[in-house]
């Protein structure tokens, strides 16, 4: 039977948050389906919010994938309430472990219950669920859930962390899949807000440049990175990119990286079938004759100067550091809250050159509101993100217009009333027109055909009739220039084009900065406004 619940409203769908994420606290989302309740992921730093009552906070638990901010309460849940049933995919299910033998040496039978990929189980007569593969991570699953009454069905979809892009060991998140299903409900992560990344080919091009530059100098390279996920991602990609395929160079992993990538291995069989195939040929991990050489970092390790090292620790770039005077190149993640790095005792260094690099794991906000447009959902709860990120997703004309939009914080219960005659709304058009470029002494002419002021969209962007352009990675963006923006220009001081502010800055977005090296990133800015990550426009 299900657990009883004595604050249930007459609403069949609700959500009330543990944690949203926010911060590195964690994700944990108690979501209500009439007289259900599904605890979404247990990633709580402290459990005793779960501890209440002397019953189990839910009828069951779903675990969408695992790394630790979506985890790490999960093993003092189930010592607790030993028969509070948990659900994931069977790839999940394998890698749990991972975090928990950290935790605790005495670890108790787990009774992780796989789910098969596609097909509806159900959990209660009128309750069933299907999760799809997510992306992200090995086994990262996204659930929808449908709740089925003598009136109506009511569906509720939970993407977990997910990523459309493919990636070296992950395939992402397939649109086709899920495209239309229209869920009265959809809780999304946002955790890179609005904020829009390159192609991921592209970053990791970026990626693998800033490593060469530091081997080209004869300087070792430590990449700081988590050890679950990114970590194999880095590996795989420096054992199999053709830039660093076949050079006599040294990798070393930390031990904690090391035993995610013996993990890994146990799952080979559950990976794309190109990493399959590659482990035919090769090992995956462990290599000492196929260059570059891949080995463990322990206390005897004697690296050939220049090198890279791997981990998530800084006691081990330490180790090395007090053993071998050189100089060194640091690599610490732009986007990641897991990897704990002391960035003050790094820049102080007079040896250390820190930098940060960007290989996204997430779905940016481009990536982001499609998957949204896709599905079309009644309402959208953001969740795992900045408060910053999540109110530049809110704020987006698009979403605010088609849709039901919430941001709860912890505690915070969300009723989520779902209308019997709902009307979706209409798929965004996205359609291409292709024209011609010329260029004119000073002037670059763009000639588009007149069908495109047949969308809807045409009247807002054409009010003033003029544009502002600006570079995206390789493609270039117009936008119109509204008179709202015409007026507050014209009512200060027009800003010089030579001051360091970032209104001249390259990565001004809109009115957001996009600069990952920039504390600013994702959040509104002023035209005026300045940071010593400040980079012109054009690179000048």
């Amino acid at each position: 039977m299900p657990a009883s619940d004595p604050t249930s409203t007459p609403f069949p769908l609700a959500c009330r948050p543990y944690g949203v994420g926010h911060q590195g606290e964690g994700v944990c989302l108690l979501v209500e389906m009439g007289p259900y309740r599904i605890l979404l992921d247990c990633g709580l730093r402290d459990p005793e919010p779960l501890f209440t009552a002397t019953t189990p906070p839910a009828d069951l638990v779903f675990c969408s994938h695992a790394h630790a901010d979506h985890t790490r309460s999960l093993l003092p849940l189930v010592k607790r309430f030993p028969q509070l049933p948990i659900y994931a995919s069977e790839v999940t299910a394998q890698l749990l472990p991972f975090h928990w033998q950290e935790q605790s040496q005495d670890l108790p039978e787990l009774a992780c219950r796989p789910l098969p990929w596609r097909s509806p189980i159900s959990f209660f007569p009128d309750l069933t669920a299907q999760i799809f593969p997510a992306g992200h991570l090995p086994g990262a699953a996204a659930i929808l859930l449908t709740y089925t009454t003598p009136e109506r069905a009511y569906t509720l979809l939970y993407t977990g962390d997910f990523f459309l892009s493919n990636s070296r060991l992950v395939e992402g998140l397939s649109l086709e899949t899920l495209r239309g299903s229209a869920p009265d409900v959809l809780i999304i992560e946002g955790s890179y807000g609005a904020a829009r990344y390159p192609r991921r080919r592209q970053l990791e091009k970026q990626f693998l440049d800033q490593i060469e530059r530091g081997i080209q100098n004869q300087t070792s390279v430590v990449i700081f990175a988590p050890p679950l996920g990114l970590a194999q991602e880095i590996v795989m990609l420096l054992r199999s990119h053709h830039q660093f395929t076949g050079r006599n160079l040294e990798i070393w992993v930390g031990e904690r990286v090391a035993q995610a990538c013996d993990t890994y291995l146990e799952i080979l069989p559950h990976l794309p079938a190109a990493v399959q195939n590659f482990a035919r040929h090769q090992p995956l991990f462990w290599d000492e004759e196929i260059l570059p050489k891949l080995g463990r970092l322990t206390a005897k390790t004697v690296p050939q100067s220049p090198f890279i090292l791997l981990t998530d620790r800084f006691s081990d770039w330490q180790q090395l550091q007090r053993r071998f005077a050189q100089n060194w190149r640091a690599l610490i993640p732009a986007t990641q809250e897991e990897v704990i790095v002391d960035r003050q005792t790094l820049s102080q260094r007079t040896n250390v050159a820190v930098e940060p690099y960007v290989l996204p794991d997430h779905s940016d906000g481009r990536n982001t509101t499609q998957l949204i447009h896709n599905i079309r959902p009644q309402h959208i709860v953001f969740v795992h993100g900045t408060v910053g990120a999540i109110a530049a997703l809110i704020g987006l004309e698009e979403l605010q217009n088609r849709y039901k939009l919430h941001a709860p914080g912890n505690g915070m219960r969300v009723e989520l009333p779902v209308g019997d005659r709902f009307i979706q709304p209409a798929t965004p058009l996205l359609t291409t027109y292709e024209g011609e470029i010329t260029e004119l002494d000073a002037n670059v002419h763009f000639a588009l055909p007149s069908a495109l002021s047949n969308n809807p969209n045409w009247s807002s962007f054409a009010d003033t009739g003029l544009i502002e352009a600006r570079w995206q990675g390789n493609e270039l963006v117009l936008r119109g220039l509204s008179q709202r923006e015409l007026l507050r220009q014209s009512s200060v001081e027009r800003i010089q084009v030579d001051v360091e502010c970032c209104r001249n800055c390259e990565h001004l977005r809109g009115q957001t900065c996009g600069n990952p090296r920039s504390p600013l990133c994702g959040f509104p800015v002023t035209l005026d406004g300045y940071c010593p990550a400040f980079e012109p426009v054009g690179g000048e």
